[in-house]
C-alpha cells in the first residue's frame, strides 16, 4: 500500500526504441526501496513514480536508468538524447551531468526538446556513431584479411568484434546487477562471445555490426512514431502579441495569464485558448479538430490555441492557462493513454515474460543434446544454439502492440477523434451497436420556437412572459430557445424564484408570487395544466418532429409552445455509413415517442422515447448483453450511460467534459466521426493482427532454419532487429490512414 506521504515524480527518459526498453526501466527500478507506483511511458518518453520519505532518492533512480544506457532528466527539463550503445569514450556522467535545458516554451511534456538535437542526423548520435564504428572495424578486418593471411584476419575480427560488443556487454552487467538477465544485450554478449570461441570471429563481428545497424533502424522508427505527437505541440505559437492598455508588445505565450487580452493578426496562430473580445474573422480549426472549412466567429465566440486567423485581426480574451489549452490537453490525454493498455498488449507482456527464457532453455538443449546424446559435433550445435539465443528476443513482439495503439491515437488526435489508451480501440473495433443521445448529438443542440399556441384569455405575450420567468437562469437548450424567442419579442420574464428541475418532466418555479411550470405535456395532463384541444395539438405537432412544452399554474393551462431541433447535415450520411460497417444505430431520448420517431425515421434508425436517464442505463445494459455497445452523448447528462456503456464518446469542441470524462471524444461535432472512430479502431486491429504475425512468423520460421543449421548468426540478428523495424513502419501506415473515408 503506498504511503500518505509519498510523493510523485516524473522524469523525461529518451532512448526508449522498443517496448522491451520500458520494461528493462520498470523492472529496474520498483526493486529500489520505497518505490512505488512505476509507469514508463514508450511514446511519452516519460518515467512516473513515487518515493516514500527515507528511502530511494530521485539521484539513485536517475543513476540507475543512465547506467542502462538512457537519458534522463526532471521532467520539463531536456533529457540527454543518449542511449544504449554509449561509446567507450562517452561517460555516461558527463553527458548526464550537462546543464538541463528549459524545455520548449509553453509545453511541459517529453519530446519537446531542442530540435536541432531532436532532428540530428542519425550518424551524429552515439547509436549512429557506434555503427560507423563497428563498420570501419569490420571493413579494416576484412581489408587486413585480404593483405595478410586467414590467421592474422581472424585475430583482426576478433578486435573487432570485442570493441563493438564492449558497450553493449557494459549494459548487459549493469542489466544482470538489477535482476534483469534475460535482455537483448545479455543475449548478444553470450552470442557474440560464444561466437569468438567457436572459431566464427568474422560472423561474431558481422552481427554485432547489424545489431547496431538494427538499433539505429529501431530508434528511427520510433522517433518517427513519436512525431505525431510533437507535431501537436508545435501548433501553438511560441510568442503572443499581449495588448496592455492600447499598446501591445511581444511575449512568451506560455507566460500568458487569464484575462490579458492578445492581438492576433490574420495568418497568426491564435496563441491560447480564449474568446473573441473584438473583430470576426474566418477560424481555421483544421489543425486542432480536423475541420477543414473556416468558421466565421465574432465576439463572445470561443476559439482555440493552435487555430489559425484566416481574414481579419482580431482581439482574444485568455481564458485558460497556456499548460490547459485544448493542445495541451489532448497531448496529455495521448500520452497518458499509454497507461490504459489494451487486453491483447497485456497479454502479449505476460507471454513475452515467459518466451524469453524459454528460448534460452530451448537454445542450451539445443547445444548439450545432440552431442551428449547422439555424438553430434559440439561446434555446429552450440552454433545453432547461439542463432537461437539471438531469435530469443520478443522486441519486435512486444512492440507489435504499443506501435499501433500509438499510431492510431496520434492519427485520430489530428482528425479529431479522441481514444483514451489501447483498451478503448480494442473496445471500439468489436462495437456492433451504437446509441445516440438526440439533443446535441443527432441535431444541433439550438433548438428554435416554431408555434406558439396559447389558451383562451392568454396572449403571446404573457405566455412567454410566464414560459421565461420560469427557465430564467437555466442552460438546458430549450430553455434557451425560449428566452431568445421572449427577447426576440421584446418580453420581459416574469420575475421569478424557487426554480428546480423535474428530472425527465419540466421545470417548476415561483413566477410573480404564483407556481407556474413548464412541462411536457404528459406531466401536464396529469397535473390538470392542458385542455383536450390542447392535447390534440401537441400530438400534431410532436408528429412534425417538434418538442412541445406546457406552460400552466396550478389547474390553469397558459398554451403550449412547440420547439425544434434540426438533425445535423451529416446524421442520415452517418447512419448509412453505420450500416454499411454493420452496426446498428438507436437514438435515446427524453422526448416524446412521436417526435423521436419523426427524427429517427428521417436518419433511418431505431429509437427509445420517453427515458428518464435511469431508463437510458437500462436500455445500456440490455444492449451490453447482446454484445459491445458505444454510447454517443454530452459528457454530462448522459454520464450514467456512458459510463455503463463499453465505450462511452463525448461529442463536444474541446469542452472539459468532452476530454475529460468520457472513453472518447468527438470534437469536430460531426456525426459521421462516429463510424470513422470505429474505422480506425478497426483498423488498429486489424494492424496489430498483422504485426504479431510478422513478429511471430519471422520467429517461428528462423527458428527452425536455425536449428536445421540453413541460417546462421548473422540471419537471426537480423531476424529479431529487423522483424522490430517491419512491425514499426507497419504500425507508422496508420500515421496516414483516413478513416472519415467509408
Amino acid at each position: 500500500m503506498c504511503d500518505e506521504q509519498a510523493e510523485r515524480f516524473e522524469w523525461t527518459v529518451t532512448g526508449m526504441d522498443c517496448a522491451a526498453c520500458t520494461r528493462k526501466i520498470s523492472a529496474a527500478v520498483e526493486r529500489m526501496p520505497g518505490v512505488g507506483e512505476v509507469s514508463v511511458g514508450l511514446m511519452a518518453e516519460k518515467l512516473s513514480l513515487t518515493l516514500q520519505p527515507g528511502g530511494t532518492s530521485r539521484e539513485q533512480i536517475e543513476d540507475a536508468v543512465r547506467k542502462l544506457g538512457f537519458g534522463i532528466a526532471p521532467r520539463g527539463q531536456e533529457a540527454p538524447r543518449k542511449k544504449a550503445f554509449v561509446l567507450p569514450d562517452a561517460k555516461p556522467g558527463a553527458a548526464a551531468g550537462q546543464a538541463a535545458v528549459p524545455a520548449a516554451q509553453g509545453h511541459d511534456h517529453a519530446g519537446h526538446d531542442d530540435p536541432a538535437e531532436r532532428d540530428k542526423s542519425w550518424y551524429r548520435t552515439a547509436k549512429g556513431r557506434l555503427v560507423i564504428l563497428t563498420g570501419v572495424l569490420l571493413a579494416a578486418a576484412w581489408a587486413f584479411e585480404l593483405l595478410t593471411t586467414a590467421e592474422w584476419g581472424t585475430w583482426a575480427f576478433v578486435l573487432a568484434c570485442l570493441i563493438g560488443v564492449a558497450p553493449v556487454s557494459k549494459r548487459a552487467f549493469e542489466a544482470l546487477r538489477m535482476g534483469q538477465p534475460f535482455t537483448i544485450e545479455s543475449l548478444m554478449t553470450i552470442a557474440a562471445v560464444g561466437a569468438l570461441f567457436i572459431g566464427a570471429a568474422e560472423e561474431a563481428a558481422l552481427v554485432v555490426f547489424l545489431f547496431a545497424v538494427g538499433e539505429v533502424l529501431e530508434g528511427v522508427a520510433a522517433g518517427k512514431a513519436r512525431d505525431g505527437i510533437r507535431a501537436l505541440a508545435n501548433l501553438v505559437p511560441k510568442t503572443a502579441l499581449l495588448e496592455v492598455n492600447g499598446k501591445t508588445r511581444e511575449v512568451p505565450a506560455n507566460s500568458l495569464e487569464i484575462g490579458q487580452v492578445v492581438l492576433v493578426r490574420p495568418g497568426d496562430r491564435i496563441p491560447a485558448d480564449g474568446a473573441i473580445a473584438e473583430g470576426t474573422s474566418g477560424i481555421d480549426d483544421s489543425p486542432v479538430t480536423g475541420e477543414s472549412v473556416p468558421v466565421t466567429k465574432g465576439p463572445g465566440d470561443g476559439v482555440f490555441a493552435g487555430s489559425i486567423n484566416t481574414e481579419a485581426a482580431l482581439r482574444v480574451r485568455v481564458m485558460r492557462e497556456p499548460a490547459d489549452n485544448t493542445i495541451a490537453r489532448i497531448i496529455r490525454l495521448v500520452e497518458e493513454a499509454e497507461e490504459a493498455r489494451a487486453p491483447t498488449e497485456r497479454f502479449i507482456d505476460r507471454f513475452s515474460r515467459w518466451y524469453m527464457p524459454a528460448v534460452v532453455a530451448v537454445s542450451a538443449l539445443v547445444v548439450l543434446v545432440p552431442p551428449l546424446a547422439f555424438g553430434a559435433d559440439w561446434g555446429s550445435w552450440i552454433y545453432r544454439g547461439l542463432a537461437l539465443l539471438l531469435i530469443g528476443c520478443p522486441c519486435a513482439l512486444v512492440i507489435s502492440v504499443p506501435a499501433s495503439i500509438a499510431s492510431s491515437l496520434s492519427a485520430g488526435a489530428k482528425r479529431g477523434l479522441l481514444m483514451k489508451g489501447g483498451a478503448v480501440i480494442e473496445a471500439a473495433a468489436k462495437v456492433n451497436q451504437v446509441a445516440f443521445d438526440k439533443t446535441g448529438t443527432l441535431t444541433h443542440g439550438r433548438p428554435v420556437v416554431t408555434d406558439l399556441v396559447p389558451a383562451a384569455g392568454v396572449d403571446e405575450a404573457g405566455l412567454l412572459a410566464v414560459a421565461g420567468g420560469v427557465e430564467a437562469g437555466s442552460s438546458h437548450p430549450l430553455a434557451q430557445a425560449i428566452l431568445a424567442r421572449a427577447a426576440e419579442a421584446g418580453v420581459a420574464p416574469l420575475p421569478a424564484r424557487e426554480a428546480r428541475a423535474l428530472v425527465g418532466r419540466g421545470v417548476e418555479a415561483v413566477v410573480a408570487d404564483e407556481p407556474a411550470w413548464v412541462s411536457s405535456p404528459r406531466h401536464a395532463a396529469e397535473q390538470g395544466g392542458i385542455e383536450a384541444d390542447a392535447i390534440r395539438r401537441a400530438t400534431a405537432l410532436e408528429s412534425e418532429g417538434k418538442t412541445v412544452v406546457a406552460v400552466f399554474r396550478a389547474r390553469r393551462p397558459l398554451g403550449l409552445i412547440a420547439m425544434r431541433d434540426e438533425p445535423r447535415a451529416d446524421a442520415a450520411e452517418a447512419m448509412a455509413q453505420l450500416r454499411a460497417l454493420d452496426v446498428g444505430a438507436v437514438m435515446l431520448t427524453g422526448d416524446n415517442p412521436r417526435t423521436a420517431e419523426a427524427i429517427a425515421g428521417a436518419l433511418g434508425m431505431d429509437h427509445r422515447a420517453g427515458m428518464l436517464p435511469e431508463g437510458k442505463l437500462a436500455a445500456i445494459r440490455e444492449m451490453a448483453a447482446q454484445g459491445g455497445v458505444m454510447m454517443i452523448g454530452d459528457g454530462i447528462n448522459d454520464a450514467p450511460a456512458l459510463k455503463q456503456a463499453s465505450v462511452g464518446v463525448a461529442m463536444g469542441s474541446g469542452t472539459d467534459v468532452a476530454l475529460e470524462t468520457a472513453d472518447a471524444a468527438i470534437l469536430r461535432d460531426r456525426v459521421a466521426d462516429v463510424p470513422a472512430l470505429i474505422r480506425l479502431a478497426r483498423a488498429t486491429m486489424g494492424n496489430i493482427r498483422q504485426n504479431v504475425a510478422i513478429a511471430l512468423g519471422l520467429k517461428a520460421v528462423f527458428l527452425v532454419t536455425s536449428v536445421l543449421g540453413i541460417t546462421g548468426l548473422w540471419i537471426a540478428i537480423l531476424a529479431d532487429t529487423g522483424a522490430t523495424v517491419l512491425v514499426t513502419l507497419n504500425a507508422l501506415r496508420l500515421l496516414r490512414f483516413r478513416p472519415e473515408q467509408a
